[in-house]
């Protein structure tokens, strides 16, 4: 679609050919359910807004895109830098703009009473239980590893590193990983694993294309923390501990 036509073509329609829409007008402040009669032109005019701008982020939402990297091949230090940057997506991007749909539902369709009623109640606990667990995860992991990757290539302060060799222990990091790694088990149920009708409102299909988007961008992080961040992290510690151990016997 050229840039007359999209400037031409009214927010509903714009939403209903690419859900990835929604996201990016949320972000110029525009809630495309309070705007769906008017044109993308009508609703940049009203709103003071840069309709080529607008159009180059619909067209090519960079923002938005998961970074393909060779993770692997990474340090340590360069992956939880990734991950951090995965949960600042999650806690400022793309979280508040799921939780303004389930805010704004208003299902006017009987088959999506219950899932509105149910969303409405259980996803703002899911977001401060979540919200915690990163925040947890950034205090404690990220910071343990850290700390043993500094020891690794740097003097360390020996009765410090002791102290965290023993407080803490990556196979028990990862153990407990495990518990959280299917956060979204109580959404899929609310949602009947993000079953549409064939007449569901353009806002249930934005949601729950939202939703689903969401559960996938968690399972590639889950993934590249068990099975890349938590290998190389447990090589780290073995070798820290060796290091260590082994000065501490010619002191």
């Amino acid at each position: 679609m050229d840039k007359v036509a999209l400037k031409d073509t009214r927010i509903s329609e714009l939403v209903h050919r690419n859900y990835v829409r929604g996201y990016v007008l949320f972000y110029f402040g525009i809630q495309f359910y309070e705007y769906s009669t008017l044109t993308l032109g009508q609703v940049c005019k009203q709103r003071g807004l840069k309709i080529e701008h607008v159009i180059r982020e619909m067209e090519s939402p960079t923002y938005l895109k998961e970074t393909d990297l060779p993770l692997v091949t990474y340090p340590v230090d360069l992956i939880i830098e990734y991950l951090k940057h995965s949960h600042f997506l999650f806690v400022k991007h793309k979280l508040p703009y799921i939780a303004n749909l389930v805010e704004s539902f208003s299902a006017n369709d009987g088959d999506y009473h219950e899932v509105e009623r149910d969303l409405k109640t259980v996803f703002p606990l899911f977001v401060k239980d979540f919200i915690e667990h990163i925040y947890e995860e950034e205090d404690t992991l990220f910071s343990y590893i850290h700390a043993l990757d500094h020891a690794a290539n740097r003097d360390y302060i020996p009765t410090k590193l002791y102290y965290l060799l023993e407080q803490h222990s990556i196979q028990e990091f990862a153990m407990e990983h495990k518990v959280h790694d299917d956060e979204m088990a109580g959404i899929r149920n609310i949602t009947r694993d993000y079953e549409l009708t064939a007449g569901a409102p353009l806002h249930v299909k934005v949601l729950f294309s939202e939703l689903m988007g969401f559960e996938k961008s968690l399972i590639t992080h889950a993934r590249i923390e068990n099975e890349i961040l938590f290998p190389k992290s447990l090589e780290l510690e073995k070798k820290v501990k060796l290091a260590f151990f082994e000065k501490s016997r010619f002191n």
